[in-house]
């Protein structure tokens, strides 16, 4: 297909249990919703990242806009992804700044030096892997491989909605109601609506938040004066690089994470969608390499392929790269305005939650679909200890330290998973 064509599917494809695949597209007023809800699944996280590290969100929203756009031109409209805020900066980022972990952070030039630097490490490790191919990859990464790092990728977050979102007895209540919502409206419902379920699931849950405490008085009260008094359209704080080498040096290196978090991701999007993406790859790599960069130089975090966007995808079935166009157009208008930025966050934390907890399930269960679709076999002990190390390694969030970088959860599971295999793979 052509960047900006796609062969256009009737609902009613759906309907009949079929998929939308990435060089297709529903008619433009579904894709727009769709759009909507990637945009939601993604918000939480990409927010999320940088009040951890300082940043300005608004900066990161419209960033991840930007670069979900320039991940779109890169990749010639061919591969479905989302790029957001990428968690694996955080801990970096911490050190290389010294932030206490409350307000703006003061150094964060020196971090967006560093981040700039990853970017363009990662950009070359692309290119690298553009120009000799990927038949590598299949040799170092078979389906048994490739199962375990994308059930990883969901299970290594499962913490954070159910350890960091409910800290209340009530909130953790919240939690299952909101993901019970989505789970029936996944079930009972037909149509568009079905295929929305995480973004109908979550309006749902809200208003029964809504009535729970700001009616009946239990939990936090749904408080909705930060969207009243948010501007509609205003600049976010852009910040500049500052150049440090022991900064650089020490942010850099996040770039082997990235590459792992974008494999799991291709791989997953290529079981899902039947196509062969891993002759995207060396492109994907770029395209995220060029968006990092761009972020870091006006104060942005460091972006990667989004896992949230991923279990939407595995949800509705629609792989379309239309729906990414438009949810990255989306993002960069929204990022100038604070009442958007505002209302999501207004949507209370145990909502989100309940949500995550959908969403990261549901990319866990992808990776075990890459297994029962490739018939691994695991009365093979070769397949079974890869597996089983792979998914407890990054599970337990296993961190190996190399002088100040540290490597841990995805990246060790990942790099781990490939090393086992190719240790114990070949009798």
């Amino acid at each position: 297909m052509s960047l900006l064509h796609w062969t256009e599917k009737s609902p009613s494809t759906l309907a009949n249990g079929g998929v939308i695949g990435p060089d297709e597209r529903l008619p433009w007023p579904q894709t727009g919703v769709m759009g909507v809800q990637h945009l939601i699944a993604m918000f939480g996280a990409t927010v999320l990242a940088p009040i951890l590290m300082g940043f300005d969100p608004n900066v990161a929203i419209l960033m991840s806009g930007v670069g979900t756009l320039i991940f779109f031109v890169m990749t010639g409209g061919k591969v479905p992804s989302y790029l957001g805020s990428s968690f694996a900066f955080i801990g970096v980022v911490i050190a290389a700044t010294g932030y206490a972990g409350q307000g703006p952070n003061a150094n964060i030039g020196v971090a967006l030096g560093g981040i700039i630097a990853c970017g363009l490490l990662y950009f070359v490790i692309g290119a690298i892997v553009q120009a000799i191919g990927t038949g590598w990859i299949e040799r170092f990464m078979p389906p048994v491989v490739t199962g375990a790092v994308v059930a990883v990728i969901g299970l290594n977050l499962a913490h954070i909605p159910i350890k960091n979102m409910a800290p209340t007895n009530f909130d953790a209540w919240m939690q299952g109601i909101t993901f019970v919502s989505v789970a029936l409206v996944a079930v009972l419902s037909r149509g568009m609506v079905q295929r929305l379920l995480i973004l109908v699931g979550l309006l749902v849950a809200s208003v029964i938040y809504a009535v729970l405490t700001n009616v009946l008085g239990f939990g936090k009260p749904l408080d909705l004066s930060g969207i009243a008094n948010a501007a509609w359209f205003g600049l976010p704080n852009f910040s500049a690089p500052v150049f440090s080498a022991n900064a650089m040096l020490l942010i850099a290196p996040v770039a082997i994470i990235l590459v792992a978090e974008n494999l799991g991701h291709i791989k997953a999007v290529t079981a899902m969608t039947g196509k062969d993406m891993d002759r995207h790859m060396g492109r994907a790599f770029m395209g995220d390499g060029v968006a990092t960069m761009v972020a870091g130089g006006v104060g942005g975090t460091g972006v990667t392929t989004y896992a949230e966007n991923i279990g939407v995808m595995a949800a509705t079935k629609i792989y379309s790269t239309a729906i990414f166009l438009v949810a990255g157009c989306m993002a960069v208008v929204l990022g100038f305005s604070p009442k958007f930025g505002a209302l999501i966050q207004a949507i209370p934390l145990p909502v989100m939650g309940g949500v995550s907890i959908v969403v990261f399930g549901l990319i866990a269960v992808a990776g075990a679909k890459i297994w029962v679709d490739n018939r691994v076999d695991f009365s093979d002990n070769r397949n079974l200890l890869v597996a089983a190390i792979t998914l407890v390694l990054g599970t337990g969030e296993y961190t190996l330290k190399f002088g100040d970088f540290a490597l841990g959860g995805i990246g060790t599971a990942t790099f781990g998973a490939i090393l086992l295999w190719a240790l114990i793979g070949r009798r």
